[in-house]
């Protein structure tokens, strides 16, 4: 796995870079975990733009990834595949179980096919093990990681990333996030082993506008480059930066250095250190 990049047959091509996706087994996903994936194009069921610069793209369908794992503890299952997810930055798995049942998973670094894989608090400490965080040695990277008992991974779940458990005090792990950020978390919620694949994500090169339009993303807009009746920082004949105004959102809300977050929030108790 690594940056594959081209020779500047044209200037986008210049820079212009790609994962070469060695690590990939097929190309043709299991349709029977596939679903439609309607998109909004950032607009809402009015037809009102509630998300800016969105829309286009290439079309798209849903694999159904299973972030839950726990209606499967103990039952062991085979690595079938690795394969590419349109729909995420990580690579997903399809795994088969002694029942029959097929289902996707994320892919960690290190996972190959024929492995054999498991879910439980019986589970051996591997590579693609799912358990609660109360058997996770500390020190050892982790992903697919549930906030709260039973419903499911809500966080690190990017190609890449990896988080820590640095201490275990009562009830509740010190977890420490891919941004930097400590969090207490229940023993009783789920992890999988292992640091998730595609590592060189990060390091890609979009190369082209048309890249990013592939990806469903419109161009982003100036203030400064619209009329006065599109944004506060509109208007003016020129350059024009209307007497260096505080930066504000078309709604003239402040966009740097304001504080938005509410103070006082469920979080606050369970944040030891915040991301730097």
């Amino acid at each position: 796995m690594g940056i594959k990049q081209y020779r500047p047959t044209t200037p986008t091509r210049r820079w212009h870079s790609v994962v070469d996706g060695s690590e990939l087994t097929t190309d043709q996903p299991q349709r029977s975990l596939l679903t439609p994936l309607k998109r909004t194009g950032g607009r809402d069921a009015y037809g009102h733009v509630t998300s800016r610069f969105r829309g286009g793209g290439h079309k798209r369908l849903y694999r159904k990834i299973d972030f839950y794992r726990r209606d499967k503890a103990g039952v062991a299952a085979s690595v079938r595949t690795v394969e590419y997810d349109p729909n995420r930055s990580a690579r997903i798995s399809l795994v088969r179980y002694a029942d029959g049942e097929q289902r996707y998973i994320l892919w960690p670094e290190g996972l190959r096919v024929g492995d054999e894989v498991v879910a439980g608090s019986e589970a051996a400490v591997k590579v693609g093990n799912a358990m609660p965080l109360r058997n996770v040695p500390p020190g050892l990277a982790i992903h697919n990681l549930e906030l709260v008992k039973g419903r499911g991974a809500q966080m690190v779940r990017s190609a890449g990333t990896a988080a820590m458990v640095q201490a275990k005090e009562g009830e509740l792990a010190h977890v420490k996030l891919p941004s930097g950020e400590i969090r207490l978390v229940s023993l009783d919620c789920w992890a999988t082993i292992g640091q998730l694949g595609n590592i060189d994500h990060a390091s890609i090169s979009i190369g082209k506008a048309g890249r990013s339009r592939w990806l469903g993303r419109r161009p982003h807009v100036r203030g400064v480059a619209m009329n006065p009746v599109d944004h506060p920082h509109g208007g003016g004949e020129g350059k024009s930066g209307q007497g260096n105004p505080h930066p504000v959102s078309p709604w003239g809300w402040h966009t740097k250095g304001k504080k938005t977050r509410t103070p006082g929030k469920y979080s606050d108790r369970v944040i030891v250190k915040r991301r730097t």
